[in-house]
């Protein structure tokens, strides 16, 4: 019962911060969302498209995330080769980083312990940053070969 609520919540919040910006959270947004939240990290469109077929036609499919990126709902991130991966944005999912096999272009989300979290908020404040730039938060992407592509 704790997923569903969960799910509910964050429903209610997205569709609150479209409702904001004259969005519609129609039923293909919804499936969209509901789909990325079951994700294990960002997904193509071509993921989505087999998961969501007969639900959300492939057209529709890219103007809606679309619509979700540009609403801060949804991130979008590029793997080797420029292919464009998606997933809910970090306010929605919590704070995470990614590693990503070179080869076959998985992501995968991956979590730090405390004390890396920590290191990394440290290396972010005493980098040598460009001139009154601040750091406001940082992401890390391991990149190497995944486990079936290291066979």
């Amino acid at each position: 019962m704790a997923h569903v609520d969960h799910r509910r919540d964050r429903d209610r919040t997205i569709r609150e911060r479209l409702t904001e910006r004259g969005i519609r959270f129609t039923a293909g947004r919804r499936a969209v969302i509901q789909e990325l939240g079951r994700a294990a990290g960002p997904v193509t469109v071509a993921h989505l498209g087999e998961v969501l077929a007969g639900r959300v036609p492939v057209s529709s499919l890219y103007r809606t995330l679309t619509v979700l990126d540009g609403a801060g709902v949804v991130e979008t991130h590029h793997g080797p080769g420029g292919v464009a991966r998606f997933e809910l944005a970090e306010w929605l999912s919590g704070h995470h980083h990614h590693v990503t096999c070179v080869e076959c272009g998985l992501m995968e989300d991956v979590a730090l312990t405390d004390d890396q979290e920590r290191a990394l908020e440290r290396i972010a404040g005493t980098s040598r940053l460009p001139e009154g730039f601040v750091a406001g938060g940082h992401t890390l992407d391991i990149q190497g070969r995944c486990g079936r592509c290291a066979r």
